[in-house]
């Protein structure tokens, strides 16, 4: 039986290597984390992006919220994945 077009969906999401962009953030305290991406958005953004990334969520973190939103350019990456 074929897969509905919500669940392929939701399982390609899954079997996605998802991790943060800076290495060792997983045993930060949650405030102190930063974006968490598939591994081909990733791999492909430059230093600076990265950077920028990581800044933007800690400093959404640290203020309260729960999400912070994308760049336009990582966002779009991510619906790629």
């Amino acid at each position: 039986m074929a897969l509905k077009k919500s669940q392929q969906s939701l399982k390609n999401w899954t079997a996605q290597k998802w991790g943060y962009i800076t290495k060792g953030d997983e045993k930060k305290p949650k405030s102190e984390r930063g974006r968490y991406l598939p591994k081909s958005v990733r791999s492909s953004l430059t230093a600076g992006q990265k950077a920028a990334e990581n800044k933007k969520k800690r400093k959404a973190t640290k203020s309260g919220k729960v999400s912070a939103k994308y760049s336009k350019n990582v966002a779009k990456k991510v619906r790629n994945a």
